[in-house]
């Protein structure tokens, strides 16, 4: 196994950037997610690593050994990077049974057959698949086929396990029970691995960290706990979790606390910014009551079993989020009080 670094690294398309100057590190044996609407270049940036592109600028590392370089042209093929690599479609081969799809990668590397046989055995029984072995891909659902795929990167012994969006053609039930595939599979074999894909939930569950991209740079990159409770930066506030961003006016800082302006109203605030000028605003951030600071109108209420969203309107038009367990009412009048929200510095 072995870190990722990453030095000013740019890929660019007919003169159109899709990755621009990412310098970065993943650890050995880290379970990274890359996040981001479609076109942010986290499947570039995957694909850099796979070796399936060429950078236009910078270095990638695995350890310390230099694979690519978009200065020299230094070039480290995709089956000398010793990675494993995931793909959306699961790529089996349609003429191949389970056992020879797992395989194939140590027989075209010209293993012993003995040592074919061990590690193909290793990688099925890690997988779950020993029953499944003699099978046609055909034959399998879905997350069967989605473990083979796992089980051929397995088999290698990569160095690290790349992953292009491996859900995404699941049912939403099977995704769940698969997440726990991955993060099993993680922990029985310490491997690092790199994860894209656009669904927040899949990476919060799964990520030791995260790296959320848009329009080809990282915003932030950190653990799931601190995207969602310190925001770095307004893309980040709104695209990790529900909440509205708004202004803070007026903000004084001192060694104990913040206070500043929110909505018209003086509140405290958390932050590590001198100069802090949004909060976000959170569902846990926003309590009814009575003699709230804020009136505000129920303008969509959703279930989401055991609780309910609340969508409301506040008196100058912002939208607000807050969650509570009784029911009300589109058109109900309420009170909300703001409860210490995280600020950051926009510029």
């Amino acid at each position: 196994m072995a870190d990722i670094t990453l030095s000013s690294i740019g890929k660019t398309f007919a003169g159109t950037p899709a990755v621009q100057d990412i310098s970065t590190r993943f650890e050995d044996g880290e379970f990274v997610a890359l996040l981001g609407p479609s076109g942010c270049g986290k499947t570039t940036l995957l694909r850099l690593l796979a070796g399936f592109e060429m950078p236009s600028s910078g270095q990638i590392r695995i350890g310390a050994r230099d694979i690519a370089d978009g200065v020299t042209g230094t070039m480290v093929p995709p089956e000398d990077r010793n990675m494993g690599f995931v793909f959306q479609s699961y790529a089996l081969w349609p003429h191949m049974s389970v056992r020879r799809n797992v395989s194939y990668p140590l027989e075209i590397r010209r293993f012993s057959k003995a040592e074919i046989a061990a590690q193909t055995d290793v990688a099925l029984n890690a997988t779950g698949l020993v029953e499944y072995a003699d099978r046609m891909p055909s034959e399998l659902s879905g997350g069967q086929r989605q473990r083979v795929a796992l089980a051929r990167c397995l088999v290698s012994d990569p160095d690290a396990v790349l992953l292009d969006e491996p859900l995404a053609n699941l049912d939403v039930a099977l995704r769940a029970s698969m997440q726990a595939v991955f993060t099993d599979f993680h922990k029985r074999t310490g491997a690092t691995m790199v994860y894209v894909t656009h669904d927040q939930s899949e990476a919060m569950a799964m990520a030791d960290r995260i790296a959320v991209m848009d329009r080809g740079r990282i915003q932030q990159f950190d653990t799931p706990q601190n995207l969602y409770e310190r925001p770095k930066n307004r893309f980040v506030a709104e695209f990790v979790g529900l909440g509205t961003v708004v202004p803070l006016r007026g903000v004084e800082k001192t060694d104990a606390a913040a206070h500043g302006h929110v909505l018209g109203k003086r509140i405290a605030v958390q932050s590590t910014h001198n100069s802090p000028s949004h909060v976000c605003l959170r569902p846990e951030n926003l309590t009814i009551s009575e003699t709230g600071d804020l009136r505000a109108k129920v303008a969509r209420v959703t279930y989401l079993g055991g609780k309910y969203l609340l969508e409301s309107v506040s008196e100058c038009g912002t939208r607000l989020l807050a969650e509570t367990r009784a029911k009300f009412d589109v058109g109900t009048q309420l009170g909300l009080t703001i409860t210490t929200p995280w600020a950051f510095h926009e510029d």
